[in-house]
This record gives structure tokens, sequence and C-alpha cells, in this order.
């Protein structure tokens, strides 16, 4: 019985995978066709997506947190995803354990899974952009006074093609350029832009580019203020980044433990582990509820992240 339960299983995850990448040719093909329809706002695009009124807000926040973690998917997609993974989950739970509560468990955890691989994303995005963003208004304060403390876009320009910034911290400022060019929701471009940094220094640094698109005002001189203050704060910077790292330690701390203990038994009695942890219904029960423990301690240590970004 359980042999031919791991083997549907086994037959559900490759079509599972099968549909995966399907999906990810798909979502390729669809990048150029977004490409020709550069007239047409990426708001527009979510808000026909989410027919249902109370659905938009999500599918906008979304769309915002894929765009900050520079994941080329769209939000529909990121959803049926998450969808096909819970459903796989609980035929899974039900197939492998046979119990409701053990198929709604591994269900929610694979659900939640996508978005919680998002944040995470989005989280190693901004800790190394956060190290590299007073270099980065250093640059483009230069290249805003070069050009006459005229053009915000034209400062821009000139600061991404220098190519004097690391890796995820260039392709920030390369698709903020691009997406200023290309549409016309500047709020929308520049509220991803900060997500993307992930620190109030990004959130004042967009208030300064807001204005001067908007109203062209000169902004050279709270520029210079703006570093100032940065360059004042850099040591609270450090102290806050050493404390995201310890969180993030301490996630994956209970996944080795749980990995250690299974070493150490299978190496005591290994005959007797394997029948307890994979054939009795008890011990493949007890495996899960230590998976969920720390899934939803992984969850705890994303959140302090967020609270401490």
């Amino acid at each position: 019985m359980l042999t031919a339960g791991l083997a549907a299983a086994g037959c559900l995850l490759f079509l599972l995978l099968f549909a995966s990448l399907k999906a990810l040719l798909a979502l390729a093909e669809d990048r150029h066709s977004r490409s020709r329809r550069l007239g047409r706002s990426e708001t527009e695009e979510t808000a026909q997506q989410a027919s249902i009124v109370w659905l938009r807000p999500m599918f906008t926040h979304l769309a915002d947190v894929l765009s900050a973690s520079g994941w080329r998917i769209k939000p529909s997609a990121f959803w049926k995803l998450a969808f096909g993974l819970a459903l796989a989950g609980i035929a899974g739970g039900a197939i492998v354990f046979q119990s409701l509560r053990s198929a709604a468990l591994l269900g929610a955890m694979l659900a939640v899974l996508p978005y919680s691989l998002l944040r995470m994303s989005l989280i190693n995005r901004q800790i190394s952009a956060r190290l590299n963003f007073l270099p980065a208004a250093e640059l483009f304060y230069q290249c805003y006074l070069v050009n006459g403390s005229r053009h915000v876009r034209t400062a821009l320009q000139r600061m991404v093609e220098e190519r004097q910034l690391p890796g995820d911290t260039q392709a920030i400022f390369e698709e903020l350029y691009r997406q200023l060019n290309i549409h016309h929701d500047d709020e929308r471009t520049l509220r991803r832009f900060s997500m993307s940094i992930g620190h109030i220094w990004a959130d004042y640094f967009s208030s300064l580019l807001a204005v001067a698109l908007s109203e062209g005002n000169n902004i050279a001189d709270n520029l210079r203020e703006l570093i100032d203050d940065m360059r004042k704060a850099r040591m609270d910077d450090h102290a806050e980044r050493h404390r995201l790292l310890e969180i993030r330690l301490a996630n994956f701390t209970p996944l080795f433990f749980l990995g250690l203990f299974l070493v150490i038994n299978f190496r005591l009695n290994a005959e007797a582990s394997a029948l307890y942890y994979l054939s009795d219904p008890g011990g493949r029960s007890m495996l899960l509820n230590a998976l969920v423990l720390i899934f939803g301690s992984f969850l705890m240590g994303l959140y302090l992240s967020r609270r401490k970004m």
C-alpha cells in the first residue's frame, strides 16, 4: 500500500513539474508580447486580471513584490502555481499520510511556499542593495550635477551606462530607468524601486525623484543632505544588517537539527528507523509535524526580517 502511494505521489509530482515547465515557457513567450503592448500600463493588466474588486489589492501587491524581487512572472501565473502546489500537497498528504489533517497541513504549507520564497528573495535583494545604496546615491548625485541639475531621467541614464555599481544594485537602477521611460505611472515605478531597496533612505530618495519628475524642481541640495544623513547613519545600518543575518541563521537552525536527529537515528539503527519513519503512520505524521513547525519558524523569521528592514 505504501509503495503504491509513493508511486502515485511520484507521478503526481512529475505531472506538476511538467506543468510548471510548460508555464515557464509560456511566461517567456509572454515577455515578448508584453514588449509590444508598451502603451498599455501594467496596472490596467493587473486590474483586468483581478475581475473581482476585493482581489485587486492582492494582485497589485503581488505585482509590486514580483517586480521588486526581479521575478519575471505575472501575478495570475503565480496564483496558479500556488493553487497547483496546494492541490498537489492535499493529494500527496492524502496518499502518503492517509489523514485529512495531514493533507490539509501539507496543502497549506505548499500553497504558502511560493510567496515565502518570493519574500525571501526580496529580502536577499534588499540586504545586498542596502550595502551599496549610499555609493549609488553618491553616483546619481554626481551625474545629476554634471547634467546641470535639470533632468532626472538623463542623470539616471548616465548613471546606469557607467556601470559602476554591483550586480543587484545596478539591476535595480536599470529597472528604474527603464520603467520611468516606458510607463507613465511614475508613482508605481518609484514605489517598486523603494521596495527593492527596503530602507527608509530609499523612500526619501524616491520622494525627491517624484518631486523632480512631477514639478521639475532642483533637488541637488536635498540629495546632498540625504547623502550626509546616510553617511552619519552608516554604523547603525551595519548593526541592523548583522541582526538580519542573525535572524536568517536562526531560520535554518531547526532544519539542521532535524537532519542531524534523523542521521543519528539511522546511523544507530537503520532498519528500525526506516520502519518507523517511512512505514509507520505515526512516524510519518511526526516528521510532517516537525516540518510544519520548522516552516512556521521560517515564516516568523521572514516576518521579523521585514520588521527590521
